[in-house]
């Protein structure tokens, strides 16, 4: 999670000022503007694990996975000026070595599916190159905990949600960005750390962005680079999962680099909050979003008192579905764990079973459940207060086991605002652009 910073109101920022445009998608127009129709009735697939691919489309659907709803132009940036806001940002200077070209950057609205199957849509950022090759490589970036619907690439202005999508298109590639489902203008509630959906969600922002590519004048080649930071370092390993058991024909994977990820939840990420390891305040806040997002597709609970105590049990779930603010969150939860939990809570945590345990084996099967035949790299940071490196490392024990050479690759102690963890997002993103720029 990012530092806390006074923010706009939702309403204000989702009436961002664009620019429509008017795109042809397999030779039938779409119109640009916001979707007022119902939606048809889709696949009721569901990704997970081996079976990604399968899920990836069903072909009788009439809901067309990534379809375009609408396109929205947000800004054009000369080189420079990304430059100088990447340098900008209050917790700490973005890299700006491999800036080269201006860029321009899109918010779309596409056709999803939801933790069901059932038809939905979704949002996210492209960003490209003004310059340079039109046929261009794509990276697909997966962000990391947001508590608010708006804090995200397609709504923020803020630098640390624009830096990755900016460094990326100006260093000559297409940079794609999607929101997750219930984020952005997402409707519903976000299933956290869902990486079924987190896999859906991102192959279908890729259609969208293949869509949208001919209309600005780009062409996106099948490579595709995965990668992501914290909770999005398990949604890149996802949609890298899924690409490379051929889930889309267009596309094909290139290169995989997570950046600080939770990947082993029951060995690495529970044991580390209980023990007192991460930081307290956000070790509450993971711990609580374990809890309440898992519970809503997975059945954890039966009431929020089971696990939560007074008065938390009372607010908990309602303070976690997207309409509030970091600082609100923060404010309104406690300092500790022992507050913040009863014993049940505490002991299901410790010793998961029934619904959490379902959860945490689509969650933790990101490093187990397939076989990279990619260039991949798990960076970390030393002494990360909120993804202790005990993940890194259970997920690269994993792969070696499987005859998979995924080196851990140190990023330093990094620090943006005072937090390693997020320092190592911006480590990691130079890290990674230089790394995919030479795979060539």
């Amino acid at each position: 999670m990012k530092p806390l910073k006074p923010l706009k109101p939702l309403r204000e920022l989702l009436l961002v000022s664009s620019i429509s445009v008017a795109l042809v998608a397999g030779g039938v127009t779409t119109a640009v503007a916001h979707d007022r129709g119902s939606h048809d009735r889709g696949s009721h697939d569901r990704v997970s694990g081996k079976t990604a691919a399968a899920a990836a489309e069903d072909p009788r659907s009439t809901h067309p996975r990534g379809q375009l709803v609408s396109v929205d132009h947000l800004r054009t940036l000369s080189a420079s000026q990304i430059a100088a806001e990447l340098k900008s940002d209050d917790g700490g200077a973005w890299d700006t070595g491999a800036v080269r070209y201006g860029v321009d950057t899109y918010r779309v609205v596409y056709r999803t599916v939801d933790p069901s199957g059932r038809p939905t849509t979704a949002s996210g950022l492209v960003a490209v190159p003004r310059g340079g090759d039109r046929h261009l490589r794509t990276v697909s970036f997966t962000h990391g905990t947001e508590l608010f619907k708006a804090d995200v690439a397609s709504v923020s202005d803020e630098v640390w949600s624009q830096g990755p999508a900016l460094t990326y298109a100006s260093a000559g590639f297409a940079a794609v960005l999607p929101d997750y489902l219930g984020l952005g203008l997402g409707p519903g509630p976000h299933p956290w750390m869902d990486v079924p959906s987190e896999t859906t969600a991102s192959l279908d922002m890729l259609r969208a962005a293949h869509s949208l590519a001919p209309a600005i004048g780009r062409h996106l080649r099948p490579d595709v680079f995965a990668t992501g930071f914290s909770q999005g370092a398990s949604a890149a390993l996802g949609l890298a999962r899924a690409l490379q058991d051929d889930a889309d024909p267009r596309f094909r994977l290139r290169a995989v680099a997570p950046v600080s990820g939770a990947y082993a939840f029951r060995d690495a990420a529970l044991p580390s909050l209980l023990a007192g390891e991460t930081d307290p305040k956000a070790g509450v806040i993971y711990t609580a979003l374990t809890l309440v997002a898992f519970n809503r597709l997975h059945h954890v609970y039966d009431t929020p008192a089971e696990v939560f105590r007074k008065p938390y049990a009372r607010t908990i779930e309602g303070l976690l579905d997207g309409t509030h603010t970091g600082a609100e969150v923060v404010a309104a939860t406690p300092e500790t764990l022992d507050d913040l939990l009863t014993p049940r809570g505490r002991a299901l945590l410790a010793r998961p079973t029934g619904g959490l345990a379902e959860a945490l084996r689509l969650t933790d099967g990101v490093c187990a459940d397939w076989t990279p035949q990619v260039p991949i790299r798990l960076y970390y940071a030393a002494g990360d207060e909120q993804a202790v490196t005990a993940n890194s490392e259970h997920c690269h024990a994993t792969f070696r086991a499987h005859g998979t050479h995924a080196p851990l690759t140190p990023l330093g102690t990094p620090a943006y605002a005072g937090s390693r963890h997020l320092g190592s997002h911006q480590a990691g993103t130079a890290a990674v652009v230089r790394w995919f720029g030479s795979l060539g």
